[in-house]
């Protein structure tokens, strides 16, 4: 078993906060770990108040299980960063997740089975469900009247392939567990099929990437 672990990060010698996953191998060895890249500033979800933006890349890491990276949360909104992972060599990407209703639940379903196409890899979507209510209201300094919740969780956790196949979701409502065997020679197959890699011509995009 491998575990992708989301956690709080403080860094020691600056108290600097970062939103990370750590990665520990089925020996319980911490492979490594990917700080988020790209920080929400949308109503409840202003990170960046209080997280820092990520600085360690698009690391993928080898595991006896497969080529893995994580995709931390809103960085599934940036197609550029899935890009990455992919160019990298990842075989599987996770996005964990904590997103609630109205603006991403209409994308969830769609972002991470379209990268998974376009950068012929599985894609991992998962979700937490329910609502967390805190004692004191809150307002996010948006307009919108103060509240002590961020919504509902929706959950809706699913897995995709790189060939567009996706597993059926798991609930909105209730916490679940999703099994599914993944063969990777696919991710290589549909590379090969498509042509992605011989066709992409990274290097017509590199100048107006740099200036933008």
């Amino acid at each position: 078993m491998v575990i992708i672990s989301p956690i709080l990060e403080r860094e020691a010698n600056t108290d600097l906060i970062w939103n990370t996953a750590v990665i520990i191998d089925n020996h319980g060895q911490v492979k490594g770990k990917h700080r988020k890249n790209h920080i929400p500033r949308v109503g409840d979800f202003n990170e960046s108040t209080y997280y820092m933006e990520g600085n360690t890349g698009h690391p993928v890491f080898k595991t006896e299980f497969g080529n893995i990276a994580v995709n931390i949360c809103y960085g599934r909104h940036h197609p550029l960063n899935w890009l990455m992972f992919g160019l990298n060599g990842a075989e599987i990407v996770f996005n964990p997740s904590a997103t609630v209703g109205a603006l991403s639940e209409p994308l969830w379903s769609l972002e991470a089975r379209t990268a998974a196409i376009a950068n012929h890899y599985y894609t991992c979507a998962i979700n937490r469900v329910g609502t967390e209510t805190f004692p004191n209201e809150f307002t996010s300094g948006d307009g919108q009247p103060s509240h002590n919740d961020f919504g509902h969780f929706y959950g809706s956790s699913y897995i995709s392939g790189p060939d567009g196949s996706r597993t059926p979701s798991l609930s909105r409502t209730r916490n679940g567990l999703l099994v599914a065997d993944l063969d990777l020679n696919m991710c290589r197959q549909v590379k090969d099929s498509w042509g992605f890699r011989m066709t992409m011509r990274l290097e017509d995009y590199a100048d107006d990437l740099t200036k933008a």
